[in-house]
């Protein structure tokens, strides 16, 4: 497990990454996200307000992580895969002064991440969040992601096995 602390805007967050075999029940995920891999290449894109990052994003209604991972990928990248559970990021507003019980998040939360082995690429349209994608070195993902810390090193590295 690694653990960091991040200021995510007002907040301040404690992120704890825990490579598992087991996700949290899915009402306690708050969202998904996707370490996507084309041959020896990973995907990134470029989120609205977020800049250079995994794809991902919230459960829908009667959806599955991992269908979400997919729907999100698919929306965002314009990719598509087969998935594996890696592990989850516990997301923890303890130490948070500016957390309330009016907060649209729960005091801790889950985010899910999933590695996709990409077998299809379809032409990249922007109708969504993103404005690019780019397929990169691994190891350069920590250039690109202006908040890039040693939770998403421990992600990335779970993910290249």
């Amino acid at each position: 497990m690694t653990t960091v602390y991040v200021n995510w805007g007002q907040s301040y967050v404690k992120l704890t990454w825990n490579p598992s075999l087991e996700p949290p029940q899915p009402e306690n995920i708050t969202s998904v996200h996707g370490m996507c891999f084309y041959e020896e290449t990973l995907l990134l894109v470029n989120i609205k307000n977020r800049g250079w990052n995994f794809p991902g994003g919230h459960i829908e209604l009667n959806e599955t992580p991992i269908e979400c991972v997919k729907r999100e990928v698919l929306e965002e990248a314009c990719v598509e895969g087969d998935c594996e559970y890696l592990g989850y990021v516990e997301v923890n507003h303890s130490e948070n002064p500016a957390w309330s019980s009016d907060s649209p998040y729960p005091l801790i939360g889950y985010q899910a991440f999933f590695r996709m082995k990409v077998t299809a690429i379809h032409p990249f349209d922007a109708n969504y969040e993103s404005s690019h994608r780019k397929f990169i070195h691994p190891h350069e993902a920590s250039t690109l992601n202006e908040d890039w810390h040693e939770v998403y090193e421990g992600i990335l590295q779970s993910a290249l096995y």
